[in-house]
């Protein structure tokens, strides 16, 4: 390989690195963005007792009753605190939760109406962002297909790097 190509091809790997880099740092401010968001809804709605993680959380888990182990393997939690918000969430009347039957060590959780209120305020707030982001130009179909296709794909390798790679 010449020393022309093979700074060519350093520029190449150093763009794409730096790309990445843009990507994640991306990817993790607009989770931070979306806690924000969800928050100031909140607030300008008048509901001060529950926080952003709680709400988003009630919101994926939605009308499905659910383990606590099950919350993170279906992709409804992130944290690493699930087991402390699940018990704020039964503690403030949000959730309702029951031991199985089978296995008396997992608990079950479903919503509370009071949980439905609150996924119901995100559910409206995330379809007004869509239509906004929509009327707008923000985004259409192809873009938001295209994001997340490209997401789902990065999913993918950095759950087979978990799973594959030590």
């Amino acid at each position: 390989m010449s020393f022309q190509s093979s700074l060519s091809a350093q520029s190449k790997s150093d763009g794409f690195i730096n790309n990445y880099l843009d990507a994640l740092a991306l990817v993790e401010r607009l989770h931070r963005l979306l806690l924000d968001v969800i928050k100031d809804e909140f607030e300008r709605v008048g509901i001060l007792d529950i926080n952003a993680v709680q709400a988003l959380l009630l919101f994926n888990i939605n009308d499905n009753e659910v383990t606590a182990g099950e919350l993170k393997t279906r992709g409804y939690y992130q944290g690493s605190n699930v087991s402390y918000n699940l018990k704020k969430l039964v503690e403030m009347g949000y959730m309702h939760h029951q031991r199985c039957e089978i296995d008396r060590r997992s608990v079950r959780v479903r919503l509370t109406e009071k949980g439905r209120g609150i996924r119901d305020v995100v559910a409206t707030l995330f379809e007004r962002h869509a239509e906004g982001l929509e009327s707008k130009g923000v985004l259409g179909n192809d873009g938001i297909d295209m994001i997340t296709t490209s997401l789902r794909r990065v999913e993918r390798y950095w759950a087979d790097q978990i799973r594959y790679i030590y």
